[in-house]
């Protein structure tokens, strides 16, 4: 199974930069047997790219499932280790569809970091109090969506955050990052600024 993946827009990221992007997806908002992966989703709901076009394809959803399944044991962060060793990326995008759908989850994603220093790994994420004061390793960059139900919960000046945009115009005049189609400006390591703008698509 491949754990490490990439979707169009890493794949162009990839390109651009010269980098090796990865990303790791789980079902969006809810897994075959109806469980949450998303459980602090709100509006997204409605317009997730994660819920249309190549990500409801025959063949993607069972594999989002299966990793979704194998997230859930304890030989998820040794199985994560060796697609590391095998994949070699130098980023890797935690959920390019779904969330940390529990603390325990979300503790095995920060020991395949700590386990894994010379990668960089970064995530957006409705988990706000799951997060937000969350002890990361340095190889490790939260960028918080205001979409969620806990979207009250962001610091706008001192959180990364995203938010949407209808045009780049707007999304400019509002002081905001486009992230729109190179991905790695989202994180810290690209982006100084605390505000990641993404345009509706």
């Amino acid at each position: 199974m491949n754990l490490l993946t990439q979707n169009s827009k890493l794949k162009k990221t990839s390109k651009s930069l010269g980098l090796r992007v990865f990303n790791f997806g789980i079902p969006a908002y809810k897994s075959a047997s109806g469980k949450l992966t998303c459980p602090f989703a709100d509006a997204c709901v409605k317009f997730c790219y994660a819920k249309k076009g190549a990500y409801i394809w025959s063949n993607v959803q069972p594999a989002f499932e299966k990793r979704y399944q194998l997230s859930k044991t304890d030989d998820f962060v040794n199985k994560m280790n060796q697609e590391i060793i095998k994949k070699k990326p130098d980023y890797v995008r935690v959920h390019d569809s779904g969330d940390y759908y529990s603390n325990a989850y979300l503790r095995k994603w920060l020991a395949v970091a700590i386990h894994n220093p010379q990668v960089r790994f970064y995530s957006y994420t409705n988990c706000v109090s799951m997060l937000k004061n969350a002890k990361l390793p340095d190889n490790y960059d939260i960028i918080f969506s205001d979409s969620g139900k806990q979207k009250h919960l962001i610091d706008e000046k001192n959180d990364r955050h995203t938010r949407i945009f209808h045009s780049h115009n707007e999304l400019i005049s509002a002081g905001y990052t486009d992230a729109s189609n190179i991905d790695l400006m989202a994180t810290k390591w690209f982006n100084k600024t605390n505000k990641v703008g993404l345009i509706f698509h």
